[in-house]
């Protein structure tokens, strides 16, 4: 099976040298990657330029992304060249780019390198492009798994906004962690939590058998 994890996080430009962007080394994403290698699976590792993570040690075809407009076009090219059977959606992704910058006075800076003595700025936001929304159009017939990281509320309320990701993108599963939901992940499907793993190294190691699970009964083996 071909197979993408997308993982590190997206950046977002502020001007040529500064950005917006998401902690994230990559870690999970690549382990997984190279846990889908070794299970027999061709994988398509798309890693954030941020990253700090190395690459993928075992076979795998790592290719590079900036934005999250970037990432979805990498996404559209594996689409058109190959049979894609699963999607891992494990970067982390910015959720807003920069809509206008401006100086104290309110003019609009366009320069390339604003420069520092321009004094206070003002950044206004805008949404960037949900990619996780798009995936099922895109792959039609893939398993997708989408990652929820949450921070504020309870554990049930990370829950439900795992479970109300599922239903809204269209996902079959999504992998919810955070200090929301406590220590380790928890794999989300069918409206429930139906595993839970303490450590990166113990999910990387699962989904695999997982995905091998999933297609079994799709194929009705």
């Amino acid at each position: 099976m071909k197979v993408i994890v997308t993982c590190g996080p997206s950046f977002e430009p502020i001007d040529e040298v500064r950005r917006l962007t998401n902690f994230s080394t990559g870690e999970l994403g690549v382990m997984l990657s190279e846990s889908l290698a070794k299970a027999g699976q061709e994988v398509f590792c798309l890693k954030g330029s941020g990253a700090t993570h190395p690459d993928p040690q075992l076979p795998c075809d790592t290719r590079k992304f900036d934005t999250n407009d970037d990432l979805l076009a990498r996404l559209h090219e594996l689409d058109a060249a190959h049979q894609i059977g699963a999607v891992f959606q494990v970067a982390a992704l910015c959720d807003y780019k920069v809509r206008r910058v401006a100086d104290d006075a309110g003019a609009e800076c366009h320069s390339a390198k604003i420069a520092s003595r321009s004094g206070p700025l003002t950044i206004e936001l805008e949404p960037a492009t949900k990619v996780l929304p798009q995936l099922r159009r895109m792959f039609p017939e893939a398993i997708l798994v989408g990652w929820k990281y949450e921070l504020a509320g309870t554990r049930d309320e990370a829950i439900a906004r795992a479970q109300r990701q599922i239903q809204e993108a269209g996902v079959n599963a999504c992998i919810i962690n955070g200090r929301a939901f406590g220590s380790g992940f928890g794999v989300c499907a069918d409206g429930s939590v139906q595993r839970e793993l303490s450590t990166k190294a113990g999910l990387a190691s699962y989904l695999p058998a997982w995905l091998a699970e999933q297609s079994s009964l799709r194929a009705g083996v």
